[in-house]
């Protein structure tokens, strides 16, 4: 989906063929590197799958702003970040529902291998909620206490 005439290049490689698999497999790569240290137990390498995935998410698609690109949008782009460029601000594309959904199934994955133990559950929950709720509809282009404003 784009506005003007041209895509922009920044978030138009999301929609490209592979893309959605070579991410879960990433994760899949991150989640065995983890593994193959052996002073950490499964409950903790599950946990921290969980919570750097949510933290890397967090930080490219709801810190960064901007493109690296210039862009034919005549500068709309720089101050959005990666995840309001998505697929031109379009809410419940199938790219943004992936990107939804992939956090919330780590995080059921990382509950399910750490027992529902309290403290892994707290952790993961806590990262859950920093990678969902900047993902609402409501909070698009909100800087909630002026952050990332500029």
């Amino acid at each position: 989906m784009q506005l003007s005439g041209v895509e922009n290049p920044n978030t138009s490689w999301l929609n490209s063929r592979g893309v959605w698999l070579s991410y879960i497999l990433i994760i899949l790569i991150a989640h065995l590197v983890l593994l193959s240290f052996p002073f950490l137990n499964v409950s903790i390498v599950w946990t921290l799958t969980c919570t750097l995935h949510n933290l890397i998410t967090f930080y490219v698609l709801h810190t960064i702003k901007g493109t690296p690109w210039e862009t034919s949008d005549q500068g709309k782009s720089r101050m959005l970040t990666h995840w309001e460029q998505i697929d031109c601000g379009a809410q419940f594309t199938a790219t943004r529902k992936f990107l939804t959904a992939v956090p919330v199934f780590v995080f059921i994955l990382a509950s399910y291998y750490t027992e529902y133990d309290k403290m892994h559950f707290a952790i993961n929950g806590v990262s859950l909620l920093l990678v969902l709720l900047p993902k609402l509809p409501a909070l698009h282009g909100v800087r909630i206490f002026g952050i990332n404003k500029y």
